[in-house]
């Protein structure tokens, strides 16, 4: 394995939800509330021992033969021990999702009078407080109205979810044809604002290779999460997965590392995305839509892998996923990562492809295989795009080959000191 390395040294209706009582009141977070805790009870979690350490090890650095066979997902859970014991634990659990009045996010918003948070062509957004928790609050259009007791039962599923890269959504309320989705507020930056900074391009916090791979590890075991293991007996699709829709905050337990926090779970199921029938014409995110999504206006687990992919390329070039630019005839022509990658493939360049930000200090034989894997999750066929589990396998490997390199280097430049530990706390981040 090569390691490159340049050293310097609307409409309100009578007919609305009544607030329900909270059984516990929700913790949020105050560096980075939302998410619950991850994966399987302590008891479970494997020992943070030498031994643990050198047979994972051992597994990241083996053949090239032993990393295209299929992943052992018994190994490599990406947050559930059993779907039987994890759905039977669940539904003894008091979650119960809040049906909020409407009128509490008309006053909340101040009438909607309130500071924008974001804005998009599908939906407006406003920080507030409600019952006392920090919260983002969600205005979009329902694709197909929905009665309250629809939407009671879809979101005693959904907030039943417990995920750390996931954003905890604690509820919603309905006007008209609108819904207000309730999520608690995170503390951070977008993946796109990490990546672009007009003010000044040359600087990004993601400026290191383990920052970049640590966000797509966080990024891949979220949506496996989401499509996969829940333990609620039913696979959802994200339909929002997007640069914007990432957020990037700082890691607790690891000092200089990050962690990610995808927004926006529940909102295909609760919004009618996810229906075959909808009464209204979808809306997507250009550079985003896989070619079937664009056809038949209908999200699938395969459509989020097609954005999971367009959002990898992103994170190593730093380019934008759709972007216009002037030629040299002074007109405006749509550059895409996706024709930029394929260009750089084909012609054999592809260092120059990757952000120059890395200063390329990055494992090469790491970058081309993500590089491999993101392309293979752009195929025109839905078929051929592999699935979210299999990736997480392969993402967790390229993960766990990047520290070692990274680590050695270190112990070159620093002395071994405590690199066991080192090492023992980045495993245990990423399986448990």
């Amino acid at each position: 394995m090569h390691f490159f390395c340049r050293c310097g040294s609307k409409n309100m209706t009578s007919d609305v939800v009544s607030p329900t009582t909270k059984s516990e009141k929700s913790v949020s977070a105050t560096q980075q509330p939302s998410s619950s805790s991850r994966r399987t009870s302590k008891s479970n979690q494997s020992p943070r021992s030498s031994s643990f350490v050198s047979s994972v090890l051992h597994a990241s650095t083996s053949t090239e033969n032993d990393n295209n066979n299929s992943y052992n997902k018994d190994s490599w859970k990406s947050s559930v021990s059993s779907h039987s014991s994890l759905s039977s634990l669940r539904n003894s659990l008091p979650e119960n999702p809040h049906l909020y009045d409407f009128k509490e996010i008309f006053t909340a918003t101040n009438k909607f009078t309130n500071k924008k948070h974001s804005t998009s062509s599908s939906s407006t957004a406003w920080r507030c407080v409600i019952r006392g928790d920090d919260v983002i609050v969600f205005q979009r259009k329902l694709r197909r109205i929905i009665s309250e007791n629809e939407l009671r039962e879809r979101l005693l599923v959904i907030c039943r979810s417990h995920h750390s890269s996931l954003i905890k959504l604690k509820g919603a309320s309905m006007s008209g044809s609108y819904i207000y989705l309730v999520y608690d507020y995170v503390k951070g930056l977008t993946l796109s604002e990490c990546l672009t900074n007009p003010k000044n391009p040359s600087f990004t916090i993601l400026s290191t290779w383990m920052s970049r791979i640590q966000v797509a590890a966080d990024l891949t075991h979220g949506i496996d999460y989401i499509h996969n293991s829940t333990g609620l007996e039913k696979k959802f699709i994200h339909n929002h997965i997007k640069s914007t829709s990432i957020i990037i905050t700082e890691s607790d337990s690891l000092p200089g590392s990050f962690n990610v926090k995808i927004c926006h779970f529940g909102t295909a199921e609760l919004c009618g995305e996810t229906d075959k029938l909808s009464e209204t014409k979808f809306e997507g995110t250009r550079g985003y839509m896989s070619p079937e999504y664009q056809t038949t206006g209908v999200p699938s687990d395969k459509s989020d892998v097609y954005a999971f992919g367009v959002v990898i390329l992103e994170l190593l070039s730093g380019q934008e996923a759709l972007k216009y630019e002037r030629d040299s005839s002074g007109n405006y022509i749509r550059v895409s990562v996706i024709e930029t990658v394929n260009e750089a493939v084909k012609g054999g360049y592809l260092r120059t492809w990757i952000d120059r930000r890395l200063k390329d200090s990055y494992p090469e034989e790491v970058v081309e295989k993500l590089v491999r894997l993101a392309v293979e999750c752009l195929d025109e066929d839905p078929g051929k795009r592999p699935d979210m589990r299999w990736i997480a396998g392969r993402v967790s490997k390229m993960y766990l080959e990047s520290d070692v390199d990274v680590t050695l280097m270190c112990v070159c430049l620093l002395g071994n000191g405590n690199v066991v530990d080192l090492i023992g706390k980045r495993i245990m981040r990423l399986v448990g």
